[in-house]
């Protein structure tokens, strides 16, 4: 059977994790994304060290874009850094966004109020940067919305959304009311999800992105498996079905509220 998404490069894979994949693994992983459509990729900072290489990753290649930033599961092991060492990290051209970073009670890696610390110096760097912010919430919802508000009213507005989106209705609520947008990855895809796509049903369509978070979380029919950034098709056609649109209109949609909010990307 042919593959409809060939040469539709019209998705964006907006989070995945390319140098988890080995130099002799990344150029067939990019091959298969361009075969199902993916157009860019953004690779994602966890560490201020592993954040330093991965413009590199991208400058190698022109459909590549990163972020630079400190997962709250690192968030103990070195210095925060400050909200100005975040913004001067963004100012390499294929850097369009800071992240991830955020709280993740689940498995609390590090103590609660360092992560906290982190996420809103995180924050406050996003905005200084003037790009958006990658969060990454886990089972801490009330204290992400807290946060955002809070640094909001203390700081004025700034761009972000939350990726690979699982939380509750009460966290999506509180990111669209200010003026955050939402991520889905396969976990959308998945048979037990149904709350989850419902939630994702009354997202507006102008905030949706989708997502691998690759080599994690891969949708059906995949699940289980490694995933990859050409996977997002499958997370795209579910958010269609959700939308009652087609996969083409979605794959669009998306890929235009991904420039809407990486600007830089839009603009190079």
């Amino acid at each position: 059977m042919s593959n409809p998404w060939r040469n539709r490069l019209m998705l964006v894979d907006s989070h995945c994790h390319l140098d988890y994949f080995t130099p002799m693994e990344l150029p067939e992983v990019l091959a298969r994304a361009a075969a199902n459509g993916v157009g860019e990729m953004v690779t994602i900072g966890t560490t201020v060290a592993q954040s330093e290489r991965l413009p590199a990753l991208a400058e190698a290649h022109p459909n590549i874009w990163c972020t630079v930033g400190v997962h709250p599961h690192h968030a103990h092991e070195a210095p925060i850094p400050t909200p100005e060492t975040l913004a001067a990290m963004t100012r390499h051209q294929r850097v369009i966004g800071i992240g991830e970073s955020g709280l993740d009670y689940f498995y609390d890696k590090a103590p609660r109020d360092v992560q906290q610390d982190n996420f809103r110096a995180h924050i406050r760097g996003a905005r200084l940067a003037d790009v958006p912010l990658a969060i990454h919430a886990r089972d801490a919802d009330d204290d992400i919305a807290e946060i955002l508000r809070e640094e909001r009213d203390r700081g004025g507005d700034f761009d972000f959304l939350l990726h690979c989106f699982s939380s509750t209705r009460a966290l999506a609520e509180a990111a669209l009311a200010m003026g955050g947008y939402l991520s889905f990855s396969g976990i959308l895809t998945f048979p037990k999800s149904t709350e989850l796509r419902a939630i994702a049903r009354d997202v507006p369509l102008d905030r949706l992105l989708v997502e691998t978070d690759s080599p994690y979380l891969a949708p059906v029919p995949f699940r289980g498996k490694r995933n990859e950034p050409g996977h997002v098709r499958h997370t795209a056609r579910v958010l269609a079905e959700v939308h009652d649109r087609s996969a083409e209109a979605m794959a669009e949609l998306t890929t235009t509220n991904f420039r809407r909010l990486f600007r830089k990307a839009a603009c190079a």
